[in-house]
């Protein structure tokens, strides 16, 4: 994975004590608390409901054990023992101490971590696929492309301060496992005519008050041309964008109002004048550095198929259940990429304890050439595990609740921190992902009712990816209580769509009623135990689900 340099070390460090300062004067009151909120949203600090909470970037989600265990000691000394890993890939503790945030990033430093342009009108944490480098399907290793895009966009002068904050996604397969579709920018690798990898870029995509899908703007940039294309891009929005209007900002909405089309036309203008001799054009040599960062681990060479570890399978049912949804195909024969859920039964998904980071971070350094992702759907990654080593990897997992063989079942819900935490939240989050998680507990249930996404959103800011979960839950504010709207359909993956609203809202009292009579509709309604809720959904339509849905309640 990528090393800070000279120049990365020293200009963090200066980041750290130039916030050092302004916090010094917050709390000596030389500064008020609007003059002190952009300094302390450059610096990934957000002021919450009930305190503060610190932002921390995961660059296309991949860490090592020595970082994650850092993080696993602030967690402890800094914050209430735990931390919440995020949609973007990103970690965020929710208690820090205003006087100690530049210890924590003092910390965080010291592992070559950092939590600049986690907020604020700028290019967020660019996210990649959590399978990167080692899954079957990819072209390239995306982290590559988003490593250089992170530091070409890194306080750009001409970025830092755009119309509303901006998040780019890349993935270097044709699965999409990186959400590309719902980002301002969304980036794929392809195959060029010549053989050669390009890049196919989609603009326009996002959730929010309206969401909406990418658009495809141009197939086949070249590498050279990625950095002035994403300028001209960036160029053009900086220039058009609204900024008379929060809710009207984003790129999203230019695109929609001017059309892709047109929209395309004044991009290639922008690109076609650019300044040729300040054209920042990725070298191959510059390519080849990144890459060199990237390159895989001293794999073995092993059998695709191991003894030990079909006893092992043969031996434990349980096992068994966990390697079926849990566990991925390697691109390396005698190899496995373990999954670990973050959602056991009645938890708030996303959270891991300093103790559980910890864990994760051996298991990282002994089975899985030291590296640790992290996904949007707020789980971790071990990415190179040995098969023979899975049985004593899930052992230790099982120790510490984090063995929940629920990858991509009903339980394995996203959702945001809500009213529980969140400024901006109209209904809480939390506790209906647990109640619908404990509803669900019944693994062979689970397993039955087979691949099902629940995200939930406790505002219209859509943090929980509501709007593309087959099952999407909103929360609302009706003159003081908390209702949930449902939507169906939705799916961030590469036939990317919007789900659809279904009727008027549930209360807290119905809301996991309603959950569970759509999914035995569904159950009802399929054709095949094979066919996924998704698939039942796009046969039949909303109709069946509605009529009864609202019928039952």
């Amino acid at each position: 994975m990528y090393r800070y340099d000279e120049f990365d070390r020293i200009f963090v460090a200066e980041r750290v004590e130039q916030f050092r300062h302004q916090v010094e004067r917050r709390l000596a009151g030389e500064l008020t608390e609007e003059e002190f909120r952009p300094l302390r949203l450059m610096n990934g600090l957000y002021l919450q409901l009930h305190a503060y909470m610190l932002r921390v970037a995961v660059p296309y989600g991949t860490l090592s054990s020595r970082q994650m265990r850092a993080l696993a000691h602030i967690a402890r000394v800094y914050d209430k023992g735990y931390g919440h890993f995020t949609t973007r890939q990103n970690l965020q503790y929710n208690w820090p101490a205003l006087g100690d945030v530049p210890n924590i990033l003092g910390e965080l430093a010291s592992v070559e971590m950092h939590c600049l342009q986690t907020s604020g009108n700028c290019i967020r944490n660019v996210t990649s696929d959590q399978f990167a480098g080692v899954a079957a399907d990819e072209i390239e290793d995306p982290r590559v492309y988003c490593e250089i895009i992170r530091q070409w966009s890194t306080l750009h002068p001409e970025f830092s301060f755009l119309p509303r904050k901006f998040k780019i996604a890349v993935t270097g397969a044709p699965n999409d496992r990186a959400a590309i579709k719902l980002h301002d920018i969304g980036i794929i690798l392809s195959r060029l005519p010549n053989g050669e990898t390009g890049f196919d870029v989609y603009v326009g995509g996002g959730q929010g008050r309206t969401p909406m899908i990418a658009h495809l703007i141009r197939a086949g940039v070249p590498k050279r041309e990625l950095l002035a294309y994403l300028e001209a891009i960036l160029r053009t929005y900086n220039e058009l964008g609204r900024r008379d209007n929060l809710f009207k900002a984003r790129i999203k909405i230019l695109v929609h109002q001017l059309g892709i089309d047109k929209f395309r036309e004044l991009v290639d203008i922008e690109y076609a004048g650019l300044d040729k001799t300040a054209l920042v054009e990725v070298a191959e040599d510059e390519i080849a550095r990144i890459k060199a960062y990237f390159a895989p681990p001293p794999y073995k060479t092993l059998p695709a198929q191991s003894e030990s570890f079909a006893r092992d399978l043969e031996s434990d049912a349980v096992f068994a259940a966990w390697v079926r949804t849990n566990v991925r195909d390697h691109k390396v024969p005698g190899y496995a990429i373990v999954n670990i859920s973050l959602k056991p039964t009645g938890g708030i998904p996303g959270d891991a304890s300093a103790e559980q980071m910890d864990v994760v971070a051996d298991l990282g350094e002994r089975y899985s050439f030291d590296e640790i992702r992290v996904t949007h759907e707020q789980n971790l990654v071990l990415p190179s595990v040995e098969r023979t080593d899975l049985k004593a990897v899930w052992d230790v997992l099982v120790r510490h609740d984090l063995a929940t063989p629920n990858l991509g079942l009903v339980s394995d819900i996203i959702a945001c921190p809500g009213l529980d935490y969140c400024n901006l939240a109209n209904a809480r989050s939390i506790p209906l992902a647990q109640d619908i998680s404990r509803r669900f507990a019944d693994m062979e249930r689970a397993h039955n009712i087979g691949e099902l996404k629940i995200k939930i959103s406790g505002c219209i800011n859509a943090c929980g990816h509501h709007h593309v979960g087959h099952i999407g839950i909103l929360g609302v504010d009706k003159k003081g209580t908390e209702f949930y709207q449902v939507t169906l359909g939705g799916s961030a993956d590469e036939d990317a769509a919007v789900g659809d609203i279904i009727g008027p809202a549930f209360t807290e009292e119905r809301i996991v009623d309603a959950v569970e009579t759509i999914v035995d509709i569904y159950l009802a309604l399929r054709a095949a135990p094979e066919e996924t809720f998704l698939e039942t959904y796009r046969r039949v339509g909303v109709d069946p689900f509605k009529e009864k849905l609202y019928a039952a309640h």
